[in-house]
Order: structure tokens, then C-alpha cells, then sequence
């Protein structure tokens, strides 16, 4: 049964800032291993403009003691059945390489709803036509902290303290599960605007492949690419963040706060 109670919307959802009164909303949905904090930066950035909820996954942090999801798609359903289908706040979502699939699955469940999304940032992640098998997953734990690495988004300190990585290792292999065994569902193309951005030197994905998302909307599509590698948005934040800003003015308007 969803859960769109004030328990249900603290469980699934943190809020680092309080926002001024008609601000938007902007769901963040965090990477693979990541949690509700790696946003908190941008919170405190954008708020009070803009209503910042960041996703917490179960398994992790405050959330440790249970299960992890099975798939993308019961994560985008714990997202969405937090929301409080009442509210009629203009929502925006922005996800990051594994939320960039997760805020998809949630863009849809939404506008099934009859409630779209204002806009979709999709960050770091090639769209669903350009998927290709991922077999991190099924490597050892060895191999799955080398692709962490790679990717340079998990503090090397972590990696190398023994206790630590065993606290972080659980929730990367679940999260890496998810994404590896995500088939997309053939369906309409999203109405939603969508925002994509990427880094140049990402290993993961081509700026080609991040550009395919424009086959995923019949709405406004906007393609931005920016110096660095997977974590780009880290280094690139206030670049990142005028885009953001920008596309709530054009897609989000009217919402009695000055983005």
C-alpha cells in the first residue's frame, strides 16, 4: 500500500533546508552507493529558491537496517508513493548516473499519475536505447571496488580502510545489481522536458550515448556537456546548479519564488 504519510515522505525523502513558501521542488535521486547527503551541498545552494528533497535508498545511513531494493523500478515506486499526490508544488527531478534511470522509472510512474514532472535532469547515464550489458555486478568485490575507483566517486580514504568498506561494499553491490539487471519497458516517449547533462571524459558514458535520451521525450530537450570525468557535477557544481536554476525559471514558472 503506498505510504504518503508524513513517516512514508521522512523515510523516503530529506530535507536539508527549509524553502520559501510557492518554491519548486526538486527530487534528487543519488548515484549508485550514494545516499541523501551527497546532496546536501546542492540544497544548501539552491534553498531557500528552491524546495530541495534528496532520495534516501534502503540499506544505507539512517536506513541501514533494511533491505535493499531489488530493482530500479521498486526504488522509483518508493519515490513515488512518498509524494503526497495532493500537492500540486511544481516538481522536478534530477538523477545521477543510477538515479539518472531511477528519476526515468519515476518520470513515468508520474505522469501515468497524470501529475508530469516539470522537467527530468538526467545526469551522468546514457539513455535506455543506448544501454548495454553491465557486468560489474558479477564481478568480486576486488572488481567492483576498481570500477568505483575509476569512476573517482568514492573517497579513496573509504577504499582503503578495511572497516569502512565493508560498512559501503553491501549497499554498491546491491546498487550495481539493480542497474545491471535494468531492462528498460517499451513505452511512450515521457511529455516532460528533459535536461541532460554529461561529462566529457566520462569512461562510462559518450557524450553520444548521453545525448540518446533525446528519443525518451516528446517535450523540450536540452543536451549540456561539461569538462570532467563520471562526477563531473562535483568540480562542475555551480555550472551544473545555473542550469538547474535556468530550467526551473523556463519549466517551472510562476511558483511565487525567485530561482
Amino acid at each position: 500500500m503506498a505510504d504518503r504519510s508524513s513517516a512514508g515522505q521522512a523515510k523516503w525523502l530529506r530535507r536539508f533546508h527549509e524553502p520559501d513558501p510557492g518554491a519548486p521542488r526538486l527530487i534528487c535521486l543519488p548515484h549508485a552507493g550514494g545516499s541523501a547527503s551527497f546532496y546536501f551541498p546542492v540544497s544548501r545552494a539552491l534553498s531557500p529558491a528552491v524546495d530541495v528533497r534528496a532520495a534516501q535508498y534502503p540499506g544505507r545511513q539512517d536506513r541501514a537496517a533494511e533491505p535493499f531494493a531489488r530493482s530500479l523500478r521498486e526504488l522509483a515506486q518508493g519515490v513515488f508513493h512518498a509524494l503526497d499526490e495532493r500537492d500540486e508544488t511544481p516538481l522536478a527531478l534530477f538523477g545521477h548516473s543510477m538515479g539518472a534511470l531511477v528519476g526515468f522509472e519515476l518520470a513515468r510512474l508520474l505522469e501515468n499519475a497524470g501529475r508530469p514532472p516539470a522537467v527530468l535532469f538526467l545526469s551522468g547515464r546514457r539513455g535506455p536505447s543506448a544501454e548495454r550489458t553491465d557486468t560489474v555486478h558479477l564481478g568480486d568485490d576486488a572488481q567492483l571496488i576498481e570500477e568505483v575507483m575509476r569512476l573517482d566517486g568514492t573517497d579513496s580514504a573509504v577504499l582503503k580502510d578495511e572497516d569502512l568498506l565493508q560498512l559501503v561494499l553491501p549497499a554498491l553491490r546491491a546498487d550495481y545489481h539493480a542497474v545491471g539487471t535494468y531492462r528498460p519497458v517499451p513505452g511512450p516517449p515521457l511529455g516532460c522536458p528533459l535536461v541532460v547533462l554529461t561529462g566529457d571524459a566520462d569512461p562510462r558514458v559518450t557524450p553520444d550515448e548521453a545525448r540518446t535520451w533525446e528519443k525518451e521525450t516528446d517535450g523540450p530537450f536540452e543536451f549540456h556537456v561539461h569538462p570532467g570525468g563520471h562526477f563531473y557535477l562535483v568540480a562542475e557544481q555551480q555550472a551544473v546548479l545555473d542550469r538547474v536554476r535556468a530550467a526551473l525559471r523556463r519549466f517551472a514558472p510562476g511558483t511565487g519564488a525567485a530561482v
